[in-house]
């Protein structure tokens, strides 16, 4: 399981004063409000540099974000194109039933009639509902609905999501 999640992507400086802009990952783009005074983490290249947002605003479909440690724009450049992640601790609860994608990605995808189907390679959010797609070997990805008549059971535990196919998805 994850110890971090991300929940945006720092795309570029804002201005002289050390603030950044940040791409939201997060359904809940309102979250950062929640942030504010909390420590994050800006994740790149394997290594995590910890940060703590002092000033949330909105502008558009990206949130500014200014940090207690950093000052100006030479401190904040480095930060471009990095994840900023938060603590599992710091995370929105989850009600039964639910997962993060954090956790779901690199599972092993098995059909209810016993077939391994490939590996949880990501989870598409659309109006209606998830979409899971499952990478597999010499076959292009399988997309799946994430509803309950398809994803009959997920185990972290053990690393398996167990799957019913309805009829004619393999197909498309």
């Amino acid at each position: 399981m994850q110890d971090y999640f991300q929940v945006g992507v720092i795309t570029s400086t804002h201005g002289l004063k050390g603030e950044v802009k940040v791409y939201p990952t997060t359904e809940e783009s309102r979250r950062f409000d929640d942030l504010c005074g909390q420590k994050v983490y800006a994740g790149r290249d394997g290594s995590l540099e910890e940060l703590t947002i002092v000033s949330v605003r909105y502008f558009k479909k990206q949130v500014i974000l200014r940090f207690a440690e950093k000052n100006d724009i030479e401190e904040v450049s480095p930060l471009r194109q990095a994840r900023l992640l938060i603590s599992r601790e710091q995370a929105l609860p989850l009600e039964e039933g639910e997962y993060y994608v954090a956790d779901l990605l690199g599972l092993k995808v098995i059909a209810d009639d016993g077939r391994e189907l490939g590996i949880l390679k990501d989870v598409l959010t659309t109006g209606a509902n998830d979409v899971y797609v499952i990478g597999r070997q010499g076959q292009s990805d399988l997309m799946i609905p994430a509803i309950r008549q398809c994803v009959l059971k997920t185990d972290l535990e053990v690393g398996e999501i167990l799957v019913h196919l309805l009829p004619g998805l393999e197909d498309i």
